[in-house]
């Protein structure tokens, strides 16, 4: 059988995707993240599936129920928050099914900060404002950041950035991007998005540790900083222009 690394979306049970969905359906063994999955998403699963809770689990732990269940023919549906490609420690997993020989799936998933981006309504892209997005976070108790990696390095490129775990750094945050984007850069932040409690906050860069703590904001969210935020005088994009010759020609921006 085959171990499929399902995208579980940012919390609400229906922004998984239909692969996702019906993978779940099917499964003999699903390990999920306790503390970040909803139980109205395991409800997907067979009344019969055996459900794991990786929170408090290892990664040899959890890599070994899942050459267990493997071996004993079952489908194995291995839950990540948001999407498996940004911060799911995934690849440390698909290390070792590769050693143990497991074959192995990924299913992709909507990412928080898309989730965020939604609730804002927003677009991140904005013509001639903000072409580019930034997804990092901020060095704490985790895994160190790569050389180079540094909110300082990113906001000297003036992209927009979307912060993850960093919602307990807000001040240290602000100091290090004010002197790039000024005090009075839009910034927005989201919490829980799609979930039971969203919350969202919009100011500006100065503002950002004094908007945070206001709205007791302590998990689960996504800071975005940049002028795309709040743009409202900017050009239309190519891609629907009436100027544009659509003659044999695919849509590009």
């Amino acid at each position: 059988m085959t171990v499929h690394f399902i995208g579980a979306g940012p919390g609400a049970a229906d922004l998984i995707t239909v692969r996702g969905r019906d993978l779940l359906a099917r499964c003999g063994v699903c390990l999920y993240p306790g503390s970040m999955t909803p139980t109205d998403l395991l409800a997907y699963c067979p009344r019969e599936a055996i459900l794991i809770d990786t929170a408090n689990l290892a990664l040899e732990a959890i890599v070994a129920r899942m050459v267990g269940a493997h071996q004993d023919g079952k489908v194995v549906a291995r839950l990540t928050s948001g999407d498996p490609s940004l911060y799911s420690a995934v690849a440390e997993q698909m290390r070792r099914l590769d050693v143990a020989g497991v074959p192995y799936e990924v299913v992709p998933g909507v990412p928080a900060f898309a989730a965020s981006a939604a609730a804002l309504k927003r677009e991140l892209t904005v013509p001639e404002i903000g072409q580019s997005l930034v997804i990092t976070r901020v060095q704490a108790r985790s895994t160190k950041m790569p050389p180079g990696e540094t909110l300082a390095g990113f906001a000297a490129t003036g992209a927009t950035l979307a912060l993850h775990l960093a919602i307990n750094h807000v001040e240290r945050v602000a100091g290090e991007l004010v002197p790039h984007y000024g005090a009075d850069c839009p910034v927005a932040v989201v919490a829980l998005a799609s979930q039971p409690g969203e919350t969202v906050v919009r100011g500006v860069l100065g503002d950002l540790p004094t908007l945070v703590r206001g709205a007791g904001m302590t998990r689960a969210a996504t800071i975005f900083v940049g002028r795309v935020l709040a743009a409202t005088n900017f050009p239309d994009s190519f891609l629907y222009s009436s100027a544009r010759d659509r003659a044999d020609q695919p849509e590009s921006l």
